[in-house]
């Protein structure tokens, strides 16, 4: 299983990007979680399927209509067995 955590940045607040990408997560069989951090970033750590993990994280780019991403930082992670997709 691959783990990364993604640091988003951009308009990403206040525009439904943590619930959004709990629904396409848990569509993809993804675990983890999304939550705001107080800079204004959202920060996502996604573990499943590399095939599921990169579709994922082409979403990531896009999220919600209103969204607006300027950049993502990707890091590996090691797998911490979540269960399911949870937001925060």
């Amino acid at each position: 299983m691959n783990c990364y955590k993604y640091i988003i940045s951009g308009y990403v607040q206040g525009v439904c990007y943590r619930s959004s990408a709990q629904h396409t997560a848990r569509k993809l069989s993804i675990s983890g979680y999304a939550k705001n951090l107080p800079n204004g970033d959202v920060e996502v750590v996604a573990c499943g399927a590399e095939a599921d993990i990169e579709e994922f994280e082409k979403w990531l780019w896009d999220g919600p209509i209103i969204a607006d991403v300027i950049d993502i930082i990707k890091e590996p992670i090691e797998d911490k067995g979540f269960c399911g997709f949870v937001t925060y």
